[in-house]
């Protein structure tokens, strides 16, 4: 089932970022934007919503106003540009208090307190801990609550978020809560590279490679001063290997 959400911000601005970062996840639906408290309450009377990014700051009627006057309402995370209002915020039972301009990063430690809360106990991303051998073809990710299943040759690259990973193949992004040095001992090392502390690429899916970068699909990727030996050396093998 879809978590239901609701944006209330009186900036368009932030509202789009809010918006971008959910079309990440499909299992937040998006069901609602109001750019003011008075539009907020209206759409609460008529819908369900189960998450509501809420800001505070806002003309006529603040969004810690709002939060006071629902007798039922849904998980909050406030956003705002004014960390006076963090102590208030929190008194109200929010899940989270988010700093404008919000970062992706930060707005995915957010969202993983959501998910924490809904199943009430510690989830376990990635789902497949043995390394995959040359026989095996997939590795299993949690993302948004759902065990997904992931043909290890079709994945690009994988990026470094901290606490968690995006793991991008050719039509799809998936992002779970996993450190980098896990994938890295899970993945085929003689499929796989580390070219940057935040970066891991598919060898066979490097179209062309310099100094300081490779470029996949498309993409640059930075390669770290600490990585460059290994990477020239794994990219001379997999060069001879196809020639």
């Amino acid at each position: 089932m879809k978590m239901r959400v609701l944006i209330v911000d009186d900036e368009p601005h932030a509202m789009e970022v809010l918006e971008k970062y959910l079309s990440q996840f499909n299992q937040m639906e998006l069901v609602g934007k109001c750019a003011d408290a008075i539009q907020a309450f209206q759409l609460l009377q008529q819908k369900q919503v189960d998450l509501m990014f809420l800001d505070i700051k806002m003309p006529g009627i603040k969004g810690t106003d709002l939060l006071r006057s629902l007798k039922n309402p849904p998980k909050v995370i406030f956003t705002t540009a004014y960390s006076e209002y963090a102590l208030e915020g929190f008194e109200l039972n929010a899940v989270d208090y988010l700093l404008k301009p919000i970062s992706f990063e930060r707005f995915l430690r957010a969202v993983d307190k959501i998910y924490q809360l809904t199943e009430n106990k510690t989830r376990n991303i990635i789902t497949h801990e043995a390394p995959v051998s040359d026989h095996e073809t997939f590795i299993y990710l949690k993302v948004d609550r759902k065990t997904t299943k992931v043909n290890v040759n079709d994945i690009l690259w994988i990026e470094s978020l901290r606490d968690y990973v995006k793991v991008v193949v050719k039509d799809q992004v998936y992002i779970t809560r996993q450190k980098i040095s896990i994938l890295e001992e899970m993945l085929p090392e003689n499929k796989f590279v580390r070219i940057h502390r935040s970066f891991m690429v598919a060898l066979a899916k490097i179209d062309s490679f310099y100094s300081q970068t490779v470029e996949v699909s498309g993409h640059e990727l930075p390669i770290g001063r600490n990585y460059k030996h290994d990477v020239q050396k794994k990219l001379k093998a997999e060069r001879q290997l196809t020639d």
